[in-house]
């Protein structure tokens, strides 16, 4: 007697995840004053989420490793925060100094492919990613030029923001180290 085992489409999940995503961007254009997202900005969007959740589908595919599922969870999701917020506040002539921060994403990307996404390896690349942006920040708070940069509201809340996406690397670290370990 043989079983047979259905497997789930790779692309099932990434779709309904960007559809979920995707309707609170619509919805802001709906019921929002002031929220005009132009078509563009639902196409990268969009982009941006299927291709995290789809990264995702393919790492975990044959890992059941808890561990490793939500080390690369959070660094998925805090990865896409340090880009799209700094993007946004660059495309805004809020901040033009934010665009150095998004050197983060790409050392966890090259970090990630030269770990071969082995879970050792991938704490190695997300200290790298904490690292680099601690400097970021450090650059950020130490050597600020105020009249490019004053310490407006969206500012101190992008600071804030890579504040916490620096906490989630560490912390996605310390799980990939525990996956490495069992």
């Amino acid at each position: 007697m043989t079983s047979t085992v259905q497997r789930r489409s790779l692309w099932t999940t990434p779709v309904i995840i960007t559809a979920l995503v995707l309707l609170i961007p619509i919805l802001g254009n709906q019921f929002v004053d002031g929220w005009n997202w132009p078509v563009r900005g639902f196409v990268l969007f969009g982009t941006l989420i299927f291709s995290m959740a789809l990264a995702f589908q393919m790492i975990t595919r044959n890992i059941d490793a808890t561990a490793y599922r939500l080390a690369l969870g959070i660094t998925l999701v805090f990865s896409f925060g340090v880009f799209w917020g700094n993007w946004v506040q660059a495309a805004d002539d809020v901040n033009p100094a934010a665009l150095a921060y998004l050197i983060v994403p790409v050392v966890g990307v090259i970090g990630a492919v030269i770990a071969r996404f082995r879970p050792a390896g991938m704490s190695l690349a997300l200290s790298a990613m904490a690292l680099t942006l601690a400097v970021l920040l450090a650059r950020a708070f130490i050597v600020r030029n105020p009249d490019l940069t004053p310490w407006s509201a969206p500012v101190i809340r992008g600071f804030v923001g890579n504040t916490v996406d620096l906490a989630a690397f560490v912390v996605a670290a310390l799980l990939f180290r525990t996956a490495a370990r069992q």
